[in-house]
């Protein structure tokens, strides 16, 4: 019981450490709007894992730890797409990272329920 909230505040602080990012980025537009889809997703990676935990069925389970899949690989995609400033490699890089670590995670939960399915 105890790993999955382990989880669910991973997930809360890959979240505020992309939003941090984001907000040290130089400001030009194209920052700006991937910067907006950045936070969207890393936020929903988080979100949708909560309603996980909550599902009424293990049809909505596995859907909602897909959709977390999905906003992990979408965050990673924005995060190779920002190109930041110099100073701020190192921690793009590391949160490259926990996004793809998560997606993994989430690839692997999808595994075990789908194989508890059949």
């Amino acid at each position: 019981m105890s790993k999955r909230y382990d989880l669910e505040e991973r997930t809360e602080i890959f979240a505020r450490k992309v939003r941090d990012f984001v907000r040290k980025l130089p400001k030009d537009l194209t920052k700006l709007e991937y910067g907006r889809q950045l936070i969207r997703s890393s936020g929903s990676v988080g979100a949708n894992y909560i309603e996980a935990n909550e599902a009424l069925s293990k049809k909505d389970f596995l859907m909602r730890i897909r959709i977390s899949r999905k906003e992990s690989k979408e965050a990673r995609y924005w995060l190779r797409l920002i190109i930041p400033s110099e100073s701020q490699r190192n921690e793009q890089e590391s949160l490259i990272q926990e996004a793809t670590e998560l997606m993994m995670i989430f690839s692997a939960i999808l595994r075990k329920a789908e194989g508890k399915q059949g």
